[in-house]
């Protein structure tokens, strides 16, 4: 047992870039100018101004006894967020990094899920407004939220439309597109 320390070697190391600057996961993240002057991106940014104003609306209403509202905040929240993350993914070219998964094709199913469930979420919100409610400003915002709600429907129609153009190249080259796979 004495010759164990004897025989035993042992060397410290330090990982590599320890003592040199800090590097990110990511370090080649920069902002695509030209994904805000396209198409899609903005109808990205009409579509989380116009999300926002659909959930703002109703949320700043009494809306908690009408269960249809329920489920317009659900579809408004839900696609507001998505289309966040999204935005943000694209904005920093991040889905550049993520190149296994068909982002053309993820789109396509995306925009077209937003479409139809804000059909439901439009229709769901101009049959529940009611001029006869308790607080006369209510009217008025919901009102207001249906018509926001038909636009972001649209919206996300024409993404859908474009996108389903960019994922099977019609109108565009490789080149040109900004929808990778």
């Amino acid at each position: 047992m004495a010759e164990f320390p004897a025989k035993v070697r042992t060397q410290t190391s330090t990982p590599a870039g320890a003592h040199g600057p800090a590097r990110s996961a990511l370090p080649n993240l920069a902002l695509d100018r030209g994904f805000l002057r396209s198409f899609l991106g903005l109808l990205m940014m009409v579509e989380l101004v116009l999300g926002l104003l659909v959930w703002a609306l109703i949320a700043s209403t009494y809306y908690q006894p009408i269960p249809a509202y329920g489920w317009v905040m659900f579809v408004a929240v839900f696609f507001w967020l998505v289309t966040v993350i999204l935005f943000v993914m694209y904005l920093l070219q991040l889905q550049m990094k993520l190149y296994m998964i068909p982002w053309s094709v993820v789109l396509v199913i995306f925009n077209a899920a937003a479409t139809v469930l804000y059909v439901t979420a439009f229709i769901t919100c101009s049959a529940a407004v009611q001029s006869r409610i308790r607080l006369p400003g209510d009217y008025n915002k919901r009102a207001a939220a249906s018509f926001f709600a038909c636009v972001v429907m649209i919206a996300y129609g024409a993404s859908t439309f474009f996108s389903f153009q960019a994922w099977k190249g019609f109108g565009s080259n490789a080149a040109t597109s900004q929808v990778t796979d």
